[in-house]
């Protein structure tokens, strides 16, 4: 029994079966191209509505309609998120932001707001710091600032001196004590200013030096100020930079001694 064989087909066949089967996968992806153009151009989805959920305190719908929203361009499928994102931080008082596409129309924003640690930098600056460390800019005035400490030292480091402050806060208010100015120079020194208008020279060091340094005066002070019969709020100034003590000045004492402290009064 004979089995038919198979024909090649010929050349010019295949070619056209080739050239069919080409032409329709063209088709398809010229199809497939134009449905999504219609869909990015459709209507349905251009933006409909921006949800701003978080930290709103300082901010209102107004400000996020005129300042944020003539910033937004594209629709549901074609906006930037990451220059959406930045449009909401580079509002007054928005630390960070997280931008959420929600099908088929809207966004969804979560705001975190600057939460005010003390005002950063020069007088008249419009600076502040807030609690990550972070420097930002806003109206002094919302921020009550009269009622904040002010923070100064070196560009970048305003982290270091907002940790140094936390640390060395707690301290003096055991005394009785707020601290009204913290500044590291641009020597490398550490001085404050209390809000009883006292001076304090911390000097140079590492935080665990200056730690050190603050709890041997915050420990002493009380009673070497009774000596004299004086309260630590009494004081004028003091120079935490000797090796082995610190000179110290209160108020209504004129007597300038040395002692294993080192204390001088006048």
């Amino acid at each position: 029994m004979t089995h038919p064989q198979s024909m090649p087909l010929p050349a010019d066949l295949r070619l056209m079966n080739m050239a069919a089967a080409a032409l329709l996968l063209v088709f398809v992806l010229l199809g497939l191209v134009g449905l999504a153009w219609w869909l990015l151009r459709h209507p349905a989805f251009s933006l409909q509505a921006i949800t701003v959920q978080g930290e709103v305190a300082r901010n209102n719908a107004f400000v996020f309609r005129t300042q944020v929203v003539p910033k937004l361009e594209g629709n549901f499928f074609t906006l930037d998120l990451t220059q959406t994102r930045q449009a909401f931080e580079a509002v007054p008082w928005v630390r960070a932001a997280v931008v959420h596409r929600e099908f088929p129309n809207r966004l969804r924003t979560v705001l975190s707001e600057h939460h005010p640690l003390a005002v950063w930098g020069e007088a008249g600056a419009n600076t502040m710091v807030n609690l990550q460390g972070q420097v930002f800019e806003a109206n002094l005035e919302d921020a009550d600032a009269e009622r904040l400490p002010r923070l100064m030292g070196p560009e970048g480091e305003s982290l270091t001196v907002a940790n140094m402050y936390a640390t060395l806060l707690p301290r003096f208010q055991a005394l009785e004590m707020d601290i009204e100015l913290l500044e590291w120079t641009p020597r490398g020194s550490w001085r404050l200013e209390t809000k009883q208008a006292a001076v304090i020279e911390l000097g140079r060091g590492s935080k665990e030096q200056l730690q050190q340094r603050v709890d041997v005066f915050i420990a002493t002070l009380a009673q070497v100020t009774a000596s004299y019969g004086r309260s630590p709020v009494s004081l004028i100034s003091a120079d935490l930079r000797h090796k082995d003590g610190y000179a110290l000045r209160l108020q209504g004492v004129t007597t300038l001694e040395t002692d294993p402290l080192k204390k001088t009064l006048d």
